[in-house]
């Protein structure tokens, strides 16, 4: 950053907190935190995030690529501050919702949100930009909540779906002030034309959003930066213009969370000289008035998937247990599973949307070959009947994920599924001297291994 632009950038936080309290603590160690997956692992002994209740802070940044647990969904990797968000959800999600998290990759909040949830919940995640919503496809998968859709569009392209979101997160691009201790690169983005953009882009991407929100439905608004331009001043004009008004969340006093108000507009505000994580701001807009979203009479059957008989199922419609489920093909001719009540809202989203995936990757279909896709393995819903069961030691999970073959003598003939402290991370199929291994491309290991000094898992 500019000499110029580092004092304006002084002078933009001083109305909002002590600019040189900030300053000194972005210049300090950046903190490492994780959220554990409920359905696949309990809580630890680790210091825990005090406003979340699966939040936990590590020592020290571990080598998360070398974890097993890490790459099965047993936690997420994410920044603190931005857990706060199940203060807001939890009291509100008291009965089955719909979600649309618009801005979503990679998954921090996404899955933050399916972890807490009401059963017969959805959750709609979107990202715009293509191949950031293939890693969010990938996280989420591998979280393995079946009432999940991922799509690729832009925010005005949900505008068919009018009233249907009974809450909509909305994790704006921004510039990015919060992440100067995380990231490098945001301190030389950084300039005062840079935060005027946003803010207007900010403020587009609300009205685009607004109608598919739900009367009385939440609207939940968060930036990484610390500027008001792009907080107080966006929540409050939006307000003013539409027919809404914050709500204030109840704090308690040693998280060290500020409140703040500005022309209506209640922001909650992380700063690093105050609280342990990184710069954040999130305010939270209730809906008034609007129209209640009413599924179509006359569907047509959207042309990206293809919905599968019983009869077409019957081979493999018990891999999946917990929920009723609907099953469909994509245009890769993969088979997934989705949760039956929601089979219409699938089909108008796939008719309208760049549809990524829906539900729980099952199986593939290769003549009267029937394999397994890994991401069933990764499934809360995976039926443990399925498929024998073998578990391997840590270099073993670490060299599935990297893609190599195994040799795993114990093991029955066929298809196996492997697990790694008690946790499904994958399939084999064991064809006697070697477990040949389908793990995706796209996911492995791409870095070389030291297979003698593995590190163990931070929540083993």
């Amino acid at each position: 950053m500019e000499t110029s632009n580092w004092h304006i950038f002084k002078d933009s936080i001083a109305s909002v907190t002590e600019a040189d309290a900030l300053l000194a603590a972005l210049n300090t160690e950046k903190l490492t935190s994780i959220r554990i997956n409920p359905r696949k692992c309990s809580a630890t002994s680790l210091p825990r995030v005090s406003w979340c209740d699966t939040g936990f802070y590590l020592e020290q940044r571990p080598f998360f690529t070398l974890d097993p647990l890490f790459h099965a969904g047993a936690y997420y990797v994410q920044e603190a501050s931005s857990m706060f968000l199940e203060q807001i959800i939890k009291p509100f999600a008291t009965h089955p919702i719909r979600v649309l998290d618009l801005c979503a990759a990679p998954g921090g909040k996404t899955t933050l949100a399916l972890s807490l949830l009401p059963e017969g919940s959805l959750m709609v995640a979107n990202e715009v930009i293509k191949n950031r919503s293939q890693i969010l496809s990938e996280n989420l998968i591998k979280w393995g909540y079946s009432n999940c859709i991922v799509t690729n569009n832009d925010p005005k392209d949900f505008s068919f779906l009018k009233g249907a979101f009974d809450m909509i997160i909305v994790d704006a691009p921004c510039s990015g002030e919060g992440m100067f201790r995380k990231d490098s690169d945001a301190i030389s983005e950084w300039s005062p034309e840079n935060v005027d953009l946003c803010s207007k882009r900010q403020l587009r991407i609300l009205y685009d959003i607004w109608d598919c929100l739900a009367p009385e439905g939440l609207l939940i608004y968060s930036t990484c930066t610390f500027n008001e331009k792009e907080n107080e001043d966006v929540v409050a004009r939006f307000v003013s213009e539409n027919n809404a008004r914050c709500e204030r969340v109840p704090l308690q006093s040693e998280w060290n969370v500020t409140e703040r108000e500005k022309n209506g507009a209640f922001s909650y505000r992380f700063f690093p000289h105050k609280t342990k994580g990184e710069g954040f701001s999130v305010s939270v807009i209730r809906k008034n008035d609007g129209q209640e979203y009413v599924i179509p009479k006359r569907l047509q059957q959207a042309k990206s998937i293809s919905f599968l008989s019983e009869k077409n199922t019957a081979s493999f419609k018990n891999f999946v247990s917990g929920f009723e489920p609907i099953h469909f093909n994509d245009r890769k001719n993969l088979s997934w599973a989705f949760p039956l009540p929601y089979k219409d809202f699938l089909n108008e989203i796939a008719s309208h949307c760049n549809l990524v995936h829906a539900g729980v990757p099952v199986v593939e279909c290769i003549g009267n070959k029937i394999n397994p896709l890994a991401g069933l393995a990764f499934s809360t819903n995976y039926n443990k009947n399925t498929f024998p069961s073998v578990a391997v030691d840590l270099e073993q999970a670490v060299r599935y994920f990297k893609k190599e073959t195994l040799y795993l003598p114990d093991a029955e003939k066929g298809w196996n599924n492997i697990t790694f402290n008690n946790t499904s991370i994958g399939f084999v199929k064991n064809i006697g001297n070697r477990a040949n291994n389908p793990y995706p491309q796209e996911w492995a290991i791409k870095m070389n291994v030291d297979y003698a000094n593995l590190p163990k898992s931070v929540i083993a």
